[in-house]
């Protein structure tokens, strides 16, 4: 009976996130529209460049091909093409594979 009730609270908290989730995009895009609207809601983060080319026996080696700053939305998801600047504030290198 108890696992009934935990299974049934489970679930109605998975369809509460996955709501709130489909409700933040379009708020968070109104916003940024607004933000950009006014001048704002875009930045910039350095982002460096690193070529891997691939070698015999399954290896990399890798090249590093120097630092550009890069265009990016200052909201909560990935707006207008442009990566969010606080994921690429964390995941600040981009990796080419030849």
């Amino acid at each position: 009976m108890w696992t009934r009730f935990w299974l049934k609270i489970a679930g109605r908290a998975a369809l509460w996130l996955v709501l709130a989730a489909l409700f933040a995009y379009p708020v968070d895009w109104a916003v940024w529209k607004i933000r950009v609207g006014h001048g704002g809601g875009m930045g910039q983060v350095e982002v460096g460049h690193v070529i891997a080319a691939e070698l015999k026996n399954s290896r990399e080696e890798y090249f590093a091909d120097g630092m550009t700053e890069v265009d990016c939305s200052r909201s909560l998801y990935p707006q207008g093409g442009y990566s969010a600047c606080w994921w690429l504030e964390r995941h600040n290198d981009v990796v080419t594979r030849y």
